[in-house]
């Protein structure tokens, strides 16, 4: 079976718009929905009052707005997180029924998570589910939240920074493959991190959060480290590729910043590994064909 993948796009169009409509006339996917007729009001009225292509500032009010697509580009679903101090609340709605079982539930929520707490430095992430509703009780606690309370409408689920990170290191994803970065190169990143503003920078931050961390002198020869080079496909086409720091960057040359949105995809991955990453809008096929160079593999270690 093909592995579940989703990911979150902020900008919201006319077309989402209405996407949203179909899914909140539909009574099967709004019946544990508390503010369903509000949310399916206002979106009546935005649509019908705002003769605009794009309706992300709108969405935005109180709250953050994601659609969620699937690997092919298509809205399977919506997420919103309202943050509150340094709480911040999720709901996730998965719009189509004939997408329910494919795990894309779960799919959707780890990127809603991911969002949380490297992108807006949630300290709890909370979740409000109506105790009738199976299916997302069993995708949140299957993710690692914990129940709050025992209401019966909603039980309350949460989870904390420090729980979901150390999920994160000792608990990976069955469907996301493993990625390995040598000790030097994540103490490099991490000062990086600390100074670097690039869009999406926080997925760099989870990836380096997630990956498993080795000697230099023991990384495997076939792993995309920083400033290897290697022979990478991308959807159809073939391309050789360096990965290499801000600084060293020149996309006429091949050489792809770690905080370009390929360079954050391929590193760590290695020699026949193949996956999917969404870059300016849209999914991309990478699969890493071959390491043509590594530093650690030649003995480089100064690099």
């Amino acid at each position: 079976m093909t592995k579940p993948f989703i990911s979150l796009c902020p900008e919201i169009t006319r077309a989402d718009a209405l996407k949203l409509m179909d899914w909140l006339e539909d009574e099967d996917v709004t019946r544990y929905l508390s503010d369903s007729r509000h949310v399916s009001r206002f979106i009546e009225q935005v649509v019908g009052r705002v003769q605009l292509p794009t309706l992300t500032h709108l969405f935005n009010q109180g709250g953050r707005f994601f659609m969620a697509y699937d690997r092919h580009d298509v809205p399977v679903g919506f997420v919103r997180l309202v943050k509150s101090g340094t709480d911040c609340e999720m709901v996730l709605v998965i719009g189509n029924r004939d997408n329910w079982g494919r795990k894309l539930g779960v799919s959707t929520l780890r990127e809603g998570m991911k969002l949380a707490f490297f992108d807006m430095r949630a300290e709890k992430l909370i979740a409000k589910i109506h105790a009738d509703n199976t299916r997302s009780l069993r995708a949140f606690e299957h993710c690692g939240f914990l129940r709050e309370s025992q209401a019966h409408a909603p039980h309350s689920f949460s989870i904390t920074s420090n729980r979901y990170l150390q999920l994160l290191r000792d608990s990976p994803a069955d469907y996301v493959t493993d990625i390995h970065i040598t000790e030097i190169d994540k103490a490099r990143l991490t000062s990086l991190l600390a100074v670097e503003r690039a869009p999406d920078i926080f997925e760099l931050e989870h990836e380096i959060e997630r990956a498993i961390v080795v000697d230099s002198r023991q990384v495997a020869p076939d792993v995309v480290t920083m400033n290897s080079r290697a022979l990478v496909r991308l959807d159809d086409e073939d391309a050789e590729v360096a990965l290499v720091y801000p600084e060293d960057a020149d996309d006429r040359a091949g050489k792809l910043s770690i905080c370009s949105g390929i360079g954050m995809a391929i590193l760590g991955y290695k020699e026949g590994d193949a996956f999917d990453w969404r870059v300016n809008d849209r999914t991309r096929h990478i699969r890493i064909e071959k390491v043509l160079y590594q530093p650690e593999a030649a003995g480089d270690f100064h690099l």
